[in-house]
């Protein structure tokens, strides 16, 4: 009965959901709090929202959040097209997508491409930890180039930016952040959930199990030390703290990971243009280029348009309109074919 109450009268515990089984100090458990926090704050009632993820740790995560909520747990790097067919069919719910950079970057690379360039109305969520948390460490394609594996190997491929990628395909609002810093973090996922068209979040999210070997990476280059884990057995997770960060913005911060690594992060202050995509690449470059990771607001466009705006789609959901309107007849579909001829 003490609990604070939002505009609708409730409480954090009704945006909750199932116990989480992920890894103690996961980075991923961070991200579902301030989920929890923001659809609390933005006084979002649960039969509103609908939550869909692919396949992963990250995948996993909405059963622990918006319990009450619509949810579909899709298949792996599918998540972009379920949400794409549920968006059609009933524009009125809230969309939140959450996958991982293995689910996104490499499965799921084609459907991530192309729901940006249909701006599809949605908040695109990927808890990012750099590996494949469910098949043991393997490096995703968010990895950079020249980091070494858990068993020494290096890595020959280039790095994936999403951050990037998102902007130069079209999306009109982009950003990062860091799963343990709540207090950039929340606004930005109010800000990217009341986005009337496409939103693109890519959170830095250690990994606490796999990321224990020299030189891993996240999403591109930045300084990072690792020692090697030694004397656990491979099914043993030890538990540990949540890594919180707290840091002003225009300024930088090192983060000290549970296998020693070493995040460096730099949050973007007032002076940057996030309505320019140049200046948010370039913002993006510039600090990869020094071994920091840019987080914060990186890109808007206000002016962006949704996938109903620009299809001109009916008013009402797809789903209230009757049969008879949208099967018009065999007539009008022969006039819909005769015209694609």
């Amino acid at each position: 009965p003490q609990l604070r109450r939002n505009a609708l009268g409730l409480t954090h515990r009704d945006y909750e959901g199932s116990m989480s089984t992920l890894c103690a100090g996961c980075g991923h458990d961070s991200i579902t709090a301030a989920i929890i926090e923001s659809c609390f704050e933005l006084d979002l009632p649960a039969h509103r929202i609908a939550k869909i993820s692919g396949i992963g740790c990250s995948s996993k995560a909405p059963t622990y959040f918006l319990g009450r909520s619509h949810g579909f747990n899709s298949v792996h790097g599918r998540m972009p097209s379920v949400t794409t067919g549920a968006a059609l069919a009933n524009k009125d719910l809230v969309y939140i997508g959450v996958s991982g950079d293995g689910d996104t970057a490499s499965i799921g690379l084609g459907q991530f491409c192309h729901v940006v360039r249909r701006q599809l109305n949605m908040t695109y969520i990927v808890m990012n930890n750099g590996c494949y948390g469910l098949t043991k460490g393997q490096f995703s394609a968010t990895n950079d180039l020249g980091s070494a594996s858990k068993k020494g190997d290096i890595n020959p491929f280039s790095s994936i930016d999403l951050c990037q990628m998102a902007i130069q395909l079209g999306a009109g609002f982009v950003a990062r952040s860091f799963s343990g810093d709540k207090n950039q973090l929340i606004p930005l996922l109010k800000a990217a959930i009341g986005n009337k068209a496409f939103a693109f979040i890519d959170v830095i999210s250690p990994c606490v199990t796999f990321n224990d070997h020299k030189g891993s990476t996240k999403s591109y280059s930045y300084v990072r030390q690792h020692n090697e884990a030694v004397g656990n057995p491979l099914d043993f997770v030890e538990t540990q703290d949540e890594i919180t960060a707290d840091y002003a913005e225009g300024t930088s911060t090192s983060i000290t990971l549970h296998d020693g690594g070493i995040l460096r992060l730099y949050k973007v202050d007032g002076g940057h243009d996030a309505t320019s995509a140049d200046a948010a690449i370039n913002m993006i470059r510039t600090n990869a280029n020094s071994g920091k990771i840019a987080t914060g607001l990186l890109y808007v466009n206000t002016q962006q348009q949704d996938l109903h705006d620009v299809l001109a789609t009916d008013e009402r959901p797809l789903n209230s309109i009757p049969v008879a309107e949208l099967c018009p007849g065999s007539k009008a579909l022969a006039g819909i074919n005769a015209k694609l001829r």
